[in-house]
């Protein structure tokens, strides 16, 4: 068959039933990416005789005559195409990932109804705010520039024609494929379990069972410390905790060949009794889910399913609360939510030229995957190489080792260099999610609206395995709890085991879930009170001096107020609320705010070595570890040093994120590349301006910088909304949406709005829309087309304002904003809907039917 693609001809057979997008990977056309394999996300949209299609769904056998036009086809970095050219003076994407299929798209785009035309299309970055001003002709970045612009990424013209590499946009020769055989039980011991008839199957290269996997535990939660989390997880198990659990992986030399021998394996299993409740879980008599776990584990109660708790106690709350002039209880719920980051998990690892493991994975956390890598396996470190391209997006998802160590059994088994890639329904069903919340608050105040007490008693689902268990469920309760002030305090936590699918590191870590539902508590006692709820929240919210505390005034911690801008952002937010906006006939409108507060930084030590260097040409070469996924770190760094060093960033090379070629780093996790590895870099470069003034400009000079992530500061964030809903059929409408953020010194505005916007716009997702639904233990939610996450039509844009101030403790006093902006959005959406219906919703998300639901019983 013969076709056109990106002007070149090309003459290949397909094979039965294959489709275009595996036709071009195939042929090394690596502008083409896979986000869904189903038609709903359009990271695959090419041009097909000038029209756009998602080529995951179109059959490669039409393709004969046809001409196919991919991003790459449309303009190179050095002559871009405009549209192409649009998108980076727009700032028009952060990951990328999905960008060249929007390119694409925007280049058939006729009229201006951009939600119509670009239905097809998921960003889940930027908010889909600078793609429309892309396609409008904005222009919101500039090429050169020092700390403060709005300047390009170094890698911008190569995203927007789709020649930016990914985790698998590489050709190797020789590569086999790995599947994986999952549990079809949510609790079972492996029996017996059966090879010889896929081994024989022409291809299969190998079958691995737990009979071949080291009997070591880990964790597949990565941190600086390892033991944060506890080793429940080995490489392959006989007992199998989870729907989907790993049973068994062939290695064949194509994926079809490796999916037919998995149907080939025989396995019996004993099932055993499961337990899907973590209220049910935690009681005496119910399913163990790691009852044979010992000390060694660090599980606080396996007796139980009790990966951690927390109790508290400051001053009397139930004394205080029969005192107040008014209090308020309730429980609030918050669902399993997917990361959805368009690039799945994958990892290609092989053995290099003197026999060490490499592997090129989709990471956050390079140097942490390496070393656990060692230890599971027994390896030096140094015999270990892992590094990462461009990574399509994170969130916290690829905070986790989920393809990393079976990729590594498999390349020390088969020699073979091997690949194991998610499927969309793999991210859905077996990565790990946001972790499901039950949290009940009771809070009271005296009549002058001050706090008298605060009580929060909360219950996760940690799901099968304790990854971010422990860390998760303390990080929740701690900055909800610390930015109020008041002397009465208790707090009750458990982290739970269940047979349910694995939770994980999520934007936020827990703070959202928890701080939906004090916020919204917080809402309903000032419209007891009759108080104004920013002016409720200005009598009780921390204030420089203030300890931050979350139930011992004694405690002791590195985390202080180093600047204050939350009565700024209160002012801000309050101000720019357009009270005049309203709904259509027989809708009601409401208005509502939340605050959060989170830390800069991660507890317990992060920690960047860097280095800088004066090469030949007269340009600088940086070496940081902190991959980049969207966070924008590199920009900011090539700012940061720029400015240090007196020049431009287009003279800053970045190399980053490979063990081998860069100093360590703990990871792009806890909103850290700019306050850690940003201030590490900045201080080395303005010691290498140093040795350049005292010695001048000799090539080779060389400077170095680190950072262990204290002391730590905090920012603020407020949300406000107007919202209209209509009562008969739940639909929500956002007339306005605000947020004001303490973000310090901006470094790169365009970027940091764009930070903001994005995690405006997946807070609306997981407030209204996304829910990954699991019954017994299995999930039925599986594609796109059903989660619902958020389209260009369904996020408004947010109007983004920035307090003025100044941390001593971030890079020219610039604090971490990738996080924190996710936090207040749910809050203050249900306080508007609260607002609108005159009752206060407490699931999460406030989708259409609990709505209808909600306002049918209110009456």
């Amino acid at each position: 068959m013969r076709f056109e693609v990106d002007g070149a001809p090309l003459e290949v057979e397909p094979r039965p039933g294959q489709v275009l997008r595996t036709l071009l990977r195939e042929q090394g056309i690596h502008s083409v990416k896979k986000g869904c394999d189903a038609g709903d996300c359009g990271a695959c949209t090419v041009l097909l005789d000038g029209d756009p299609v998602h080529s995951c769904i179109t059959p490669a056998h039409r393709l004969e005559g046809a001409t196919v036009t991919t991003a790459a086809g449309l303009g190179t970095p050095e002559q871009p195409h405009p549209v192409q050219r649009a998108f980076v003076d727009a700032g028009g994407y952060q990951c990328g990932f999905c960008t060249a299929g929007f390119v694409v798209t925007a280049t058939a785009i006729e009229g201006d109804d951009l939600p119509r035309e670009l239905k097809g299309n998921l960003c889940r970055c930027t908010g889909y705010r600078s793609i429309g001003d892309a396609i409008h002709g904005v222009r919101n970045t500039s090429a050169q520039g020092l700390a403060g612009d709005s300047v390009a990424p170094p890698a911008a013209m190569r995203v927007v024609t789709g020649t930016e590499p990914y985790t698998l946009d590489a050709t190797t020769t020789g590569l086999a494929h790995l599947k994986v055989l999952g549990s079809p039980h949510a609790h079972a011991r492996i029996r017996s379990i059966s090879t010889e008839r896929a081994l024989a199957l022409d291809g299969v290269l190998a079958v691995l069972t737990h009979h071949d996997a080291p009997s070591t535990l880990f964790s597949t939660g990565r941190h600086q410390d390892r033991t944060d989390d506890p080793d429940d997880t080995r490489v392959l198990d006989e007992v199998l905790r989870f729907r989907g659990q790993r049973v068994a992986a062939v290695i064949a030399e194509t994926v079809a060949i490796a999916e037919r021998a998995l149907q080939l394996i025989d396995v019996e299993y004993e099932v055993l009794p499961a337990v899907f409740d973590p209220a049910v879980a935690r009681e005496p008599g119910a399913p163990l889910v790691h009852g044979d776990k010992g000390p060694a584990s660090r599980i606080l109660d396996p007796a139980r399913n009790t990966v951690a708790e927390f109790h508290g106690r400051m001053g009397d709350v139930d004394a205080a609360v029969a005192a107040s002039a008014a209090s308020v209880s309730g429980v609030w719920s918050t669902a399993r939510v997917a990361h959805a980051a368009l690039e799945t998990h994958a990892t290609r690892g092989w053995l290099d030229r003197d026999g060490r493991l490499v592997l090129r994975t989709s990471s956050q956390v390079p140097f942490l995957v390496r070393d656990e890598i060692a230890h599971i396996f027994e390896l030096d470190r140094d015999r270990v190489r892992v590094f990462t391209a461009r990574v399509g997006g994170g969130f916290g998802g690829k905070q986790e080792l989920l393809t990393e160590d079976i990729v590594t059994l498999a390349v020390l088994r088969t020699g073979r260099a091997v690949q194991y890639e998610f499927t969309r329904e793999d991210e859905f069903a077996i990565a790990p999610g946001r972790h499901p919340m039950r949290v009940g608050v009771t809070v009271a105040a005296d009549a002058d609206g001050r706090l008298t007490a605060l009580a929060v008693d909360q219950l996760m689902d940690t799901g099968a395995y304790g990854n971010h268990g422990v860390g998760v469920m303390f990080h929740s309760v701690h900055e909800s709890v610390a930015v109020y002030r008041c002397a009465n305090k208790r707090v009750d936590a458990q982290s739970v085991y269940t047979n349910n699918p694995p939770a994980g590191a999520f934007r936020g870590y827990g703070l959202g879930q928890v701080i939906f539902a004090i916020e919204s508590a917080m809402d309903e006692l000032a419209r007891k009170l009759g108080i104004d709820p920013f002016e409720f929240r200005r009598r009780n919210a921390v204030v420089p001096g203030d300890a931050l505390i979350v139930c011992d005034p004694d405690e002791e911690g590195d985390l202080a107020i180093a600047s204050y801008g939350l009565d700024q952002c209160l002012d801000l937010a309050e101000q720019a609320l357009d009270r005049s906006l309203t709904g259509p006939d027989g809708w009601r409108t409401g208005e509502g705010m939340a605050l959060s507060m989170i830390a800069t930084i991660a507890p317990r030590g992060h920690y960047a070595d860097v280095a800088i260097q004066l090469l030949d040409d007269g340009t600088y070469l940086a070496s940081v570890g902190t991959a980049e996924f969207g966070n924008g770190t590199t920009t900011v760094h090539a700012q940061l040093a720029a400015t240090a060093l007196g020049t431009t960033v287009d003279r800053i090379r970045i190399r980053q994120s490979d063990t081998d070629v860069t100093r360590y780093d703990t990871g792009a996790f806890g909103s850290a590349g700019v306050v850690v590895a940003g201030k590490a870099l900045h201080h080395a470069a303005l010691s290498l301006r140093r040795m350049i003034d005292e010695r001048g400009t000799i090539p080779g000079l060389r400077a170095e910088g680190h950072h262990d992530g204290t002391p730590r500061s905090v920012a603020f964030n407020v949300h406000a909304f107007r919202v209209a809903v209509q009562p008969e059929t739940g639909e929500v409408r956002i007339l306005q949406s605000i947020q004001a953020a303490d973000a310090g010194t901006v470094l790169n505005p365009e970027q940091l709005r764009g930070q903001v916007e994005g995690g405006t716009a997946q807070a609306i997702g997981s407030a209204l829309y996304e829910e990954v639904v699991v019954r017994d233990g299995e999930v039925l939610t599986r594609t796109f087309r059903n989660y619902r996450v958020p389209q260009f039509a369904d996020v408004p844009i947010t109007e983004v304002l920035f307090a003025q101030t100044h941390d001593d403790l971030g890079p020219l006093g610039a604090k971490s904003m990738s996080e924190a902006p996710y936090n207040p959005v749910a809050p203050a959406l249900a306080n508007a809907i609260r607002d609108a219906l005159g009752v206060r919703p407490t699931e999460l998300p406030m989708s259409r039917d609990r709505l209808w639901r909600l306002a049918r019983d209110a009456g």
